[in-house]
């Protein structure tokens, strides 16, 4: 079972917290994070979703919901070494912050990490991720045409465009 802290539209901890899947209130979010790792040749380390997953066997920027008691930080280095089993080592920024509002509302902040990754080093949680590869920028918009590639093509457009 999955919690997480319910925030206000300031971002404020309500000190309510919720079951994932459970209905929120209207005004009620909860905070997600999303995590570019890019080396120094510029490549962008991306996984590939497991076909039991919704959105399966598309390819994705690591991410997922912070749980109650967790900050933006802790978040995205928890989903990165539970996903990929890798360390997160540089200091990271958050390149944007975004809100979306809707059925399910939430905060979302994308991360960049400038690490050097070796891939032989990478071990996929084989509940969520198949496989994973560095590619180039080119090459996720090259995902995207294909339609395998999971996160919304606007976002992500602007969201390589910060990196």
């Amino acid at each position: 079972m999955e919690l997480w802290d319910v925030l206000d539209k300031n971002r404020k901890k309500t000190r309510r917290i919720v079951e994932r899947g459970k209905p929120m209130n209207p005004g009620e979010f909860h905070l997600v994070v999303f995590a570019f790792i890019k080396n120094s040749k510029g490549q962008i380390l991306i996984s590939k979703r497991t076909p039991n997953k919704a959105f399966p066997n598309t390819w994705e920027i690591t991410g997922g919901s912070a749980i109650a008691g967790e900050d933006s930080f802790r978040a995205i280095v928890r989903e990165v070494k539970e996903e990929l089993g890798i360390e997160l080592t540089s200091n990271g920024r958050i390149i944007r912050s975004t809100v979306h509002e809707g059925e399910c509302s939430y905060f979302a902040d994308v991360w960049l990490f400038e690490q050097d990754i070796d891939i032989e080093d990478v071990i996929c949680q084989p509940e969520e991720v198949s496989e994973a590869k560095l590619v180039s920028k080119e090459e996720i918009y090259r995902l995207f045409e294909e339609g395998i590639f999971m996160v919304g093509k606007p976002s992500i457009i602007e969201w390589l465009q910060l990196i």
